[in-house]
């Protein structure tokens, strides 16, 4: 593979990723191409073999942020046409997307001296440049690739969301081989380590004045081979199981809110690292309370009387009752605030509970209440409205 060769893969069109793609992203889709383009998934073929080796190795990139930046200058710099001079090798219409001489690269980027290729990428050398790329390092190790996270549903009712509860969550999917114990190989053998790439699944090749890295080939990239799998996994150190987890979802966990739990996906092949596993949490609604951020509120009825000359209410919270002073005089809609009495949060306060006065007007009442009412109306003053008095002169 030549050097003009690996500049023109378009690693984010390997894995299915945009450009702006976050390495959460680009890790999940590593993973899903991988696991089913895996050779022990796909025996004998040949087309899969081969676009596992360009995932791994556009992987090998973007999951590294220096690498990938690099990359990315890289690709910029050729798509702006900054290399078009001397166009040779290919450089003429038709000649391939990157018509310029390798050599230019040598001499604009590699001189010792400070150069325009120097400017541009901070004055590294051609090796500093592209040497990380190429070539695995330590950065670049492979291993037994690592679980897939799993992600799952609960609905849980509102108080458990606000005190926060633990509950056993049952999940089918993939967990550790019980007959290997997620090493892959036949009971009384054990996987040996890979002697072409010693165990580190990478190989290096050179290219001329530089090199790359690759998956071996020997062992699929995973560092070990396994000469007799087990019958129970065929090797892949993992089986489809029932397993039940104790989930604890924390006090003040909000509607639509994702929970990670490190290491509770799925098993990594052969002993890899596992995944996360991922709780999307819907909450049931109340029929008395609702949430703002981390305070509850609730909307309390009062009658004409209680908001004119003023009472003490007696009112619910999430864990007992509490007695709120409504002054006299309260309009409707007011709200009355009870400290400490809302939802938890992370660094231990607990916000408020938030009570609406509601004045409610009673459909029918007696006609003594009525003769009261109007003895009410003659002794106190009428509402103030010589704002709206004068627009309605004006309308008319």
């Amino acid at each position: 593979m030549s050097s003009k060769d690996w500049l023109e893969k378009d690693f984010y069109s390997v894995l299915g990723v945009p450009k702006s793609a976050s390495q959460d992203d680009v890790k999940k889709a590593y993973r899903k191409l991988a696991r089913e383009l895996h050779p022990d998934h796909n025996p004998g073929n040949s087309e899969a073999e081969e676009r596992f080796k360009s995932v791994s190795e556009a992987y090998d990139v973007l999951s590294d942020e220096r690498k990938r930046k690099e990359y990315d200058e890289m690709r910029a710099l050729f798509g702006s046409g900054a290399f078009r001079r001397n166009a040779r090798a290919g450089g003429g219409p038709g000649g391939g997307a990157f018509p310029f001489d390798v050599s230019d690269l040598f001499g604009g980027v590699n001189t010792g001296a400070p150069g325009a290729g120097d400017r541009r990428f901070g004055g590294a050398g051609f090796s500093d440049l592209f040497g990380s790329i190429f070539s695995g390092g330590a950065g670049g190790r492979q291993g037994p690739a690592r679980g897939r996270d799993v992600e799952t549903e609960v609905t849980i009712d509102f108080g458990a969301a606000v005190r926060g509860t633990t509950l056993p969550l049952t999940l089918r999917a993939p967990g550790v081989c019980d007959v290997c114990h997620g090493n892959g190989a036949k009971p009384g053998t054990q996987p040996r380590t890979c002697p072409t790439c010693r165990g580190s699944g990478l190989v290096q090749r050179n290219q001329g004045s530089f090199s790359f890295s690759e998956p071996c080939k020997d062992c699929q990239g995973v560092g070990t081979i396994v000469d007799e799998k087990c019958p129970e996994c065929h090797g892949t150190g993992g089986v489809t199981k029932t397993r039940t987890l104790n989930v604890r979802l924390p006090a003040g966990v909000a509607d639509g809110q994702r929970i990670r739990l490190s290491g509770r996906g799925e098993p990594g092949e052969r002993g890899g690292q596992p995944g996360d596993l991922y709780v999307l949490v819907k909450v049931r609604r109340d029929e008395l309370f609702a949430r703002s951020g981390d305070n509850l509120t609730l909307t309390v009825p009062i009658t004409f009387a209680e908001a004119v000359l003023g009472t003490d209410l007696r009112v619910p919270t999430m864990d007992g009752a509490v007695t709120l002073r409504v002054p006299p005089g309260t309009p409707s809609g007011r709200v009355l605030r009870a400290r400490g009495k809302g939802v938890p949060k992370r660094d231990g306060e607990v916000g408020d509970l938030l009570v609406t006065l509601e004045v409610q007007v009673p459909k029918e009442v007696s006609e003594e209440a009525r003769e009261a009412l109007r003895t009410f109306a003659d002794r106190t003053p009428a509402a103030s409205r010589e704002h709206l008095d004068a627009r309605v002169r004006r309308a008319g």
